[in-house]
C-alpha cells in the first residue's frame, strides 16, 4: 500500500466516524489507526521546534493528552501521528468498566465532546504490559488515579500503587485529581487533598529513583473551573512540594459555555474548541503565580495551530490535544506542527 494513500484514506474515513455513536468511532478509529501503522507517513517534523523540559528533549511541543488511549493498546500506532509525547491512562489499580453507556456525547457544531467515562480501563498491570513490548520511542506519559470504590483517605494508597508499578517504564507521571467524572475526586485538589496525595507519592518516588537509577518527574492535572484564588493555593503547594510540572486543564462541568443547549442525558466533563478560554486563563494565572521556569502542560480546545500558539503564549511550556483530534486526525498534527515552526 503506497503511503500517499494511506493518509487518504485515514482522512476520507473521518467524515464517516463521526456520524457513528462517539464512543464506537472511538474505538473503531483507533482500530483502524493500528492496521495502517506500517504504512503510515513518516511526519516531517521542523529540526528547531525541540523544547527541553522535566528534564527530558521533546522533539516539539505538541503531544497527545490522557484518555485517548487508556490501556496503551495503541500506542505505537498514534506514535506513528508524530506527537512529540504520548499520554496514556488514566489508569487504576484495579480494572473497572467505568460509568454506564452512553457515556460520550458529540457536539459536533461547536467541536466538542461531554463525556462521564469514569476511568474505563484494563488495570496498571495490563497498561505496564503494552508499555513493555511498545516500540513508540517518543515521550511516554502516564496518567494515575484511584478506582472509584477506593475512600477519599485511602486514595494515596491507590496512586502510589500505580506509580510503582508505572514507573520503570514512564518518562514522567500524572497525576488526575481533576476528573469531574469519579465522585468526590476533584476534592483532592483542596491544600489538604494535595498534600496528602503529593506527599506520599514524592516519598515512595526517593525509594524508587534509588532503586532504578532514574528520577521520573512528577506532574499534577488539575481543573479549568479553579478561581483566582484557588490557583493561587494551588501554586504555593505545588512550589512547597517541589513538584516537577503542572498540567492544565482537565475538563469542565460548565455547560452553560455551550452555545448549545446540552440535552438531558448529556452529563460529565466538556471539552473542545468551548474549553479554549478558560484553559487560557487557568494557564496565564498559573505561569503568573509559578514563575517563568515552572514547565506547565497546557490542553484544552486546542482546534488549530492559532489556538496552539495561544496557549503558548499563556505561558504553557508544552501543548496536547485530545478533543481536536478527534475530530480532524492527523491533519491536527501537520496543521499544529507545521504552524508552530519559525
Amino acid at each position: 500500500m503506497r503511503r500517499t494513500a494511506v493518509s487518504l484514506i485515514a482522512r476520507a474515513t473521518l467524515p464517516i466516524l463521526t456520524r457513528l455513536d462517539p464512543e464506537f468511532a472511538h474505538d473503531t478509529g483507533l482500530a483502524g489507526l493500528r492496521w495502517l501503522r506500517p504504512f503510515w507517513p513518516k511526519p516531517d517534523v521542523p529540526k528547531d521546534l525541540g523544547v527541553a523540559c522535566l528534564g527530558l528533549q521533546f522533539a516539539h511541543p505538541l503531544g497527545l493528552a490522557a484518555g485517548f488511549d487508556k490501556n496503551g493498546d495503541y500506542l505505537d500506532a498514534l506514535g506513528a501521528m508524530g506527537f512529540s509525547h504520548i499520554e496514556l491512562g488514566t489508569v487504576t489499580p484495579r480494572p473497572q468498566p467505568g460509568n454506564p453507556k452512553p457515556r460520550m456525547f458529540r457536539i459536533a457544531q461547536e467541536r466538542a465532546l461531554i463525556n462521564r467515562m469514569g476511568f474505563n480501563n484494563k488495570g496498571v498491570d495490563y497498561l505496564v504490559a503494552r508499555l513493555a513490548v511498545s516500540q513508540y520511542r517518543g515521550i511516554r506519559g502516564v496518567s494515575i488515579g484511584k478506582n472509584f470504590d477506593t475512600p477519599l483517605p485511602q486514595a494515596h494508597d491507590d496512586y502510589v500503587h500505580c506509580m510503582r508499578k508505572v514507573y520503570p517504564h514512564a518518562h514522567y507521571i500524572a497525576v488526575n485529581v481533576s476528573s469531574p467524572n469519579t465522585a468526590r475526586l476533584r476534592e483532592l485538589q483542596s491544600s489538604d487533598g494535595l498534600q496528602r496525595i503529593l506527599g506520599a507519592l514524592l516519598e515512595e518516588r526517593t525509594v524508587l529513583q534509588q532503586r532504578f537509577g532514574r528520577r521520573v518527574p512528577l506532574l499534577v492535572k488539575v481543573a479549568p473551573d479553579l478561581d483566582a484564588e484557588q490557583i493561587q493555593v494551588l501554586a504555593r503547594d505545588l512550589r512547597e512540594l517541589q513538584l516537577d510540572g503542572v498540567i492544565a486543564t482537565n475538563t469542565t462541568t460548565d455547560l452553560s459555555i455551550l452555545k448549545t443547549a446540552p440535552t438531558v442525558e448529556m452529563r460529565g466533563g466538556l471539552s473542545g474548541l468551548p474549553l479554549h478560554r478558560l484553559s487560557l486563563t487557568v494557564i496565564a494565572r498559573l505561569r503568573a503565580e509559578l514563575g517563568p521556569d515552572f514547565p506547565i502542560i497546557g490542553v484544552g480546545g486546542i482546534a488549530d495551530a492559532g489556538q496552539a500558539r495561544a496557549s503558548l503564549s499563556a505561558g504553557a511550556t508544552l501543548i496536547q490535544v485530545y478533543t481536536g483530534f478527534a475530530y480532524r486526525g492527523a491533519a491536527l498534527v501537520e496543521d499544529i506542527v507545521g504552524g508552530l515552526a519559525p
